[in-house]
């Protein structure tokens, strides 16, 4: 393994997440489909699907996340932040400005929102790690917040999800430090994709899971050429989880090719909080890395972690990182278990007024009821402005 891995010191210092009260049962998807509701717990290894209320969005959901890693450090030395999303607000303003507002932070800050299906978060969290390595007192504020929403009846209805991940990357990483060697891949393919005029994307389901197992391949193969870490050396795996099976099927992918036999206790974990959130595009690998260091029972400390990123279109991206001491004393453990044991189960017709968001087009004005469970919410669209609130 090559000197550069870990050599700075910087990566996690503080990670969270957040989902919105509402969740729909795949038991009730597969009723309405009149199938086996084993089609989903076990052939996707799904079980709920979190569904954003009307007055919530991927900037509530990135301010609810961001609120309690802000509040953990001093808010002044965070002069960057970086939101990554592909179900972006607007085609101009950054969604990372009104939550930069919301959450009062510094004036004298940049702002940048970044796209690439579900694989922008990895590309801002690097690009964090190269900013603090040149200003090592600095704090970067990354956050992945995405709705995953497919036409209603569709055979990809059952993938939905919403949720939103917040992380500080500093020179001060207390729970997890980002190994500086990384493997990419690109490839320009059509698998997964949504014109600026459609609401929902186009997906080419089998054809984007073969690529994917393609660009673990490649993104592994890469790392390892890069001087990365040998595949013995790993105690967990983190994937990018659409759903949960697909993350079983890539690490069986990546056991045969490393002549390795797959142990669920490798990946496990990180599946537990995923299979009850649903796909949240670009948080879902950082969900999983969550899920692993707050459920499993292994002390992790000292313990090297593999993360494979994958963003449609395509681009993929295997990195590593390595768990500090008192990691454990940093997570938000408590408070994330009963953001998912504290919901409400929808009906499927609840379900159905919840998916058709309000959408006002003309300008006018528009009041959204309250129903976020949050400090944040979206309360109205005004002469096509979106109006936040703080309650």
């Amino acid at each position: 393994m090559k000197d550069t891995v870990g050599m700075m010191g910087i990566g996690i210092e503080r990670l969270s997440f957040y989902v919105p009260q509402h969740y729909v049962s795949l038991e009730t998807l597969a009723e309405r489909h009149g199938i086996d509701p084993a089609k989903f717990s076990r052939g996707i290894g799904q079980d709920l699907i979190a569904m954003p209320a009307h007055d919530e969005d991927i900037v509530t959901m990135a301010a609810e996340a961001a609120r309690p890693v802000v509040e953990a450090v001093d808010g002044d030395d965070i002069d960057t932040i970086l939101l990554a999303t592909e179900t972006g607000i607007d085609q101009s303003k950054a969604a990372g400005v009104y939550v930069h507002s919301l959450l009062g932070l510094n004036p004298n800050c940049r702002i940048v929102e970044m796209k690439h299906a579900c694989y922008a978060a990895t590309a801002a969290i690097q690009m964090a790690c190269g900013y603090v390595a040149r200003k090592p007192w600095a704090k970067v504020l990354v956050i992945a917040t995405d709705v995953s929403r497919y036409d209603l009846d569709s055979s990809a209805e059952a993938t939905q999800g919403c949720g939103a991940v917040a992380m500080i990357i500093s020179a001060d990483p207390k729970i997890m430090e980002i190994d500086t060697v990384s493997g990419c891949f690109t490839e320009d393919i059509m698998d997964f994709w949504r014109p600026n005029y459609r609401k929902t994307p186009l997906v080419d389901g089998k054809y984007s899971a073969l690529k994917y197992m393609n660009a673990v391949a490649n993104s592994w193969n890469d790392y390892q050429a890069s001087g990365g870490r040998e595949f013995t050396s790993f105690s967990k795996f983190c994937y990018h989880l659409p759903f949960t099976r697909l993350g079983v099927k890539a690490h069986r992918h990546l056991c045969s090719l490393n002549e390795a036999q797959a142990q669920e206790s490798h990946f496990a974990d990180g599946m537990t909080y995923n299979r009850k959130v649903g796909n949240c595009y670009t948080a879902s690998l950082y969900l999983s890395l969550i899920s692993t260091l707050e459920t499993s029972e292994e002390d992790l400390t000292d313990k090297p972690i593999g993360l494979f990123s994958y963003g449609s279109g395509a681009v993929a991206e295997f990195f590593s990182g390595i768990v500090q001491p008192g990691y454990r004393d940093q997570l938000e453990t408590r408070r994330h278990q009963s953001l998912l044991d504290d919901r409400v189960a929808l009906s499927y017709d609840d379900y159905v007024k919840m998916w058709h968001a309000p959408d006002p087009q003309d300008g006018g004005e528009f009041t959204i009821p309250k129903s976020a469970r949050g400090q944040y919410r979206l309360a109205g669209i005004d002469e096509h402005k979106r109006i936040y609130e703080r309650i």
